[in-house]
């Protein structure tokens, strides 16, 4: 019979044990009396939590092993501390533990440098919605975040914005069947607007040679700086339509150039 093996840290995910909550109560208690040995076995056995937690952050560009540790870290933190007087699960109060753990991994390792004292305030935020959401098993609002820590929603809200990693370029946001609409599609800049490489006479001589549509989106879009969905808008077509009809025109003007030279 064939298994389905997936190794992170050289952990063979597939024969992980899943503890029942009686056992691990059990081997809690024992641990807290001082049998040091059943750490491993609490570890061990809860390892399936801490994959259910890393794959929220599948998408953050950080290596699976890197999550895992991290992870690891937090819920031996949570097994250190778990309070069996509390009429609590153990995942309930081990989630937020291991989820708190990854936050300040990817927090301090973002490329971005944010000041400590926003840090902060976006950790501490962090924390508040998790104690919220497990005492109401609902999403708080960040005016609710923001009374429970005495400070004006706009520092909060400004807080979590600043940790926010950053986004590719390139990361589609949307598809219609066809071609994807990515990131860059949906940004303008008055800035700059390709200028220098609309010009010269073969790119103007290219340009002729496309339809009154395709130059009209090519000016708005590189010449005025406007994003695809303010072309569409302006000349009432969706903007997958857009997407399209520029890709395409963009490509008959580097067949065009390339004929040219």
């Amino acid at each position: 019979m064939l298994v389905n093996k997936v190794e992170i840290c050289g952990v063979n995910t597939a024969k992980l044990p899943v503890l029942t909550g009686n056992k691990m109560r059990e081997l809690i208690a024992r641990l807290q009396n001082g049998e040091k040995a059943v750490r491993n076995d609490l570890i061990y056995g809860n390892l399936r939590l801490v994959l259910s937690v890393i794959q929220r952050f599948n998408n953050r560009g950080e290596y699976v092993d890197d999550l895992f540790q991290v992870g690891c870290i937090g819920l031996m933190k949570a097994i250190d501390n778990f309070d069996l007087s509390q009429n609590v699960k153990f995942s309930t109060y081990a989630v937020p533990m291991i989820i708190g753990e990854i936050r300040r991994y990817l927090r301090d390792n973002n490329p971005l440098r944010v000041s400590r004292s926003l840090r902060d305030i976006a950790y501490k935020a962090l924390q508040v919605r998790d104690a919220m959401v497990n005492k109401s098993a609902k999403e708080p609002t960040i005016g609710e975040i923001a009374n429970q820590l005495n400070v004006p929603q706009e520092e909060v809200v400004f807080a979590l914005d600043a940790i926010q990693e950053p986004v590719s370029l390139f990361e589609p946001i949307y598809h219609d069947g066809g071609d994807p609409i990515f990131v860059m599609d949906q940004i303008s800049d008055d800035r700059y607007v390709d200028n220098q490489w609309l010009e010269g006479v073969s790119i103007k001589e290219a340009m002729r040679k496309l339809s009154d549509r395709e130059q009209l989106i090519l000016k708005m879009r590189f010449f005025e700086g406007r994003t695809q969905m303010e072309v569409a808008e302006d000349i009432g077509i969706s903007q997958a339509q857009v997407s399209r009809l520029e890709k395409t025109a963009l490509k008959h003007m580097r067949r065009y150039i390339g004929d040219d030279q």
